[in-house]
């Protein structure tokens, strides 16, 4: 920068953000040549910051933390960032913005967040033309390669955009769930990109890169800088006799600093299964002693970097490569790494081999406690995944490291991840209607432990089912006890093992259609937690049919009606 242009140093008392829209102001104003001293000289008018807008499509909350954190690294590139949630989005106000970055969430089976569908629906519809000729674009899509439809959101999103006329400025970066690394890089460029892109744009000055000592603050825990948190307590919930494994685990938080809500979710970095490591060993010919790089690039022993570090479920691209001969045909989507090894005529290197391996990826699982009636503890409930695949038995990860090895170790690295989009109402007189069947009771067991804690005098409505009602009655005492203290108004139950005919809660929605609907016109708010596959997609068509009866609307007035529901945040989802 030219020594003759005034600037703000890192020891002034404002804001990074502040510091370089000042030092931007600055640039503008005084012409690089140097600036005279006489008052009645006259002076360049400021270079305005290129606006640049950050769209979210979000479910629970990833895309929506990015698109802020994206916001701050735009401010201090000089640019003047706005974050816009699609939920408030239309075509219209689209064709508006002259540059977009798009961060998306894939939910449920390849679709879009719950607020984004409207937006999705809309530009799927829309003819190709020339709708988005004004808009330069680029889009960061996050999803789970566990899953068939691999971020088809954003890759929808990307395509319509494209359809309608925008220009792309940058790629389109898929991340899988470890995202960091690729959406900085994708973020990155896209700045730089549009950078290049703005006429008068002061986003490429060193100004706007500048940082200040004051920005160092003490390492606060997060995904990245995960608190080991001890474990108090893991205990079965299902009776003797059940099908299923379901446990209540409780984590101490003392002195982590870490605060959550009801309806946040808590980040769980779990270990590979011992026994898993040890087939993982005996099928790669190595005793585990052997040093291999960790994902930090510090030398480990074999066996625990396959414990603690990599992923050993559905292998990479990277390892189907090193394993398979170029024209070997895809592998079978359900092999897990092992398998792959034991049909492979390869054996790797150790220190390849885990180079070709994807980090273990923290899992999340929504809160069921209410730090207002749990100080200092966060609960889960978790259902253990165990299933037969290829001739050996299969288990989840985290799952089943919280249900099998967790109290034993002692410690869990945790932390939390914010779910603003599924919160109990702020208005305490507010009524609920909560739908969640099997472990999608655990944010309801928050809420309700939540609106006791703070005298919250609305209405409770819980719908819970699971397959026996002797067996499998989560929380059966906690419940009962709501229901006597009179904080959960109504319990309606649905055991799908207990008779000939299987029977679900979307069932018992449609029985108590009337009730219902009622509650709904006097302002209730209807919550979904549980599977996003089958379940959910059952309760909202059992919603529809509660509309279309009850309310006596059409099929149309009910898609509308409940399409309203959402928008004003009255219809809340937390499905996965």
């Amino acid at each position: 920068m030219n020594p003759a242009i005034p600037f703000i140093p890192d020891t002034a008392p404002f804001s990074p953000e502040q510091r370089a829209w000042l030092n931007g102001f600055f640039a503008g104003l005084f012409p690089r040549t140097g600036w005279a001293s006489s008052a009645s000289q006259a002076v360049a008018p400021a270079t305005p910051a290129t606006t640049v807008t950050i769209l979210f499509a979000s479910q629970t909350g990833t895309a929506e933390a990015l698109a802020k954190q994206a916001s701050k690294t735009a401010t201090k590139r000089g640019f003047a960032p706005k974050v816009l949630d699609l939920a408030s989005c239309n075509l219209e106000q689209l064709a508006a913005l002259p540059h977009a970055l798009l961060i998306a969430s894939t939910y449920g089976d390849g679709g879009p967040p719950d607020g984004a569908k409207a937006l999705h629906t809309a530009l799927a519809a829309a003819p190709a033309g020339a709708a988005l000729a004004n808009v330069r674009f680029a889009v960061c899509s996050l999803g789970d390669t566990n899953y068939a439809k691999f971020c088809q959101c954003g890759k929808d999103f990307d395509a319509y955009f494209e359809k309608l006329g925008a220009t792309r400025v940058a790629a389109r970066v898929d991340c899988d769930v470890d995202y960091e690394d690729s959406f900085n890089a994708w973020l990155d460029g896209a700045l730089q990109a549009l950078s290049a892109d703005a006429p008068n744009s002061n986003a490429a000055s060193p100004v706007a890169t500048a940082t200040s000592t004051s920005e160092t603050e003490a390492p606060r825990h997060s995904r990245k800088n995960p608190f080991a948190a001890t474990v108090l307590e893991v205990r079965k919930l299902n009776a003797e006799g059940s099908a299923k494994d379901v446990h209540h685990v409780e984590f101490s938080l003392d002195g982590s600093g870490l605060v959550y809500e009801a309806g946040d979710a808590l980040g769980v970095f779990a270990h590979n299964c011992p026994s898993l490591v040890a087939d993982v060993l005996a099928a790669l010919g190595a005793d585990g002693e052997e040093a291999v790089p960790a994902p930090t690039g510090e030398a480990m022993a074999l066996r625990r970097a396959l414990t603690e570090c990599y992923d050993l479920g559905r292998p990479s691209v990277e390892l189907i490569a090193l394993l398979q001969s170029p024209d070997a045909a895809p592998p079978d989507s359900s092999l897990h790494v092992l398998d792959l090894l034991l049909i492979s005529a390869c054996r790797p290197r150790p220190a390849d081999f885990v180079a070709a391996l994807k980090k273990i990826a923290p899992r999340l699982y929504s809160i069921s406690s209410s730090p207002h009636a749990h100080a200092g503890q966060v609960h889960l409930t978790v259902g253990a995944v165990r299933y037969d695949a290829h001739g050996r038995t299969r288990k989840g990860l985290c799952s089943t490291f919280l249900a099998e090895r967790a109290l034993a170790r002692g410690q869990a690295n945790v932390f939390v991840h914010t779910n603003a989009k599924f919160r109990p109402p702020a208005d305490p007189t507010t009524t609920m209607i909560m739908v969640g069947p099997g472990t999608g009771i655990a944010p309801f067991r928050a809420f309700l432990h939540h609106r006791r804690a703070t005298g919250a005098t609305g209405r409770n409505w819980l719908f819970f089912g699971d397959q026996r009602a002797a067996t499998d009655f989560l929380y059966r005492d906690e419940l009962q006890t709501l229901q006597t203290d009179g904080v959960l108004t109504r319990l309606d139950l649905a055991w799908s093992r207990d008779q000939s005919e299987k029977v679900y809660v979307q069932q018992r929605m449609r029985e108590q259609a009337t009730e219902l609907f009622a509650w709904l016109e006097a302002g209730a708010h209807f919550y979904v937690c549980g599977d996003a596959s089958r379940m959910a997609r059952d309760v909202h068509a059992a919603l529809l049919d509660v509309v279309t009866t009850a309310g006596d609307r059409s099929p149309e007035e009910a898609a509308s009606y409940v399409q309203q529901l959402q928008q004003a945040k009255r219809y809340q989802r937390d499905v996965y």
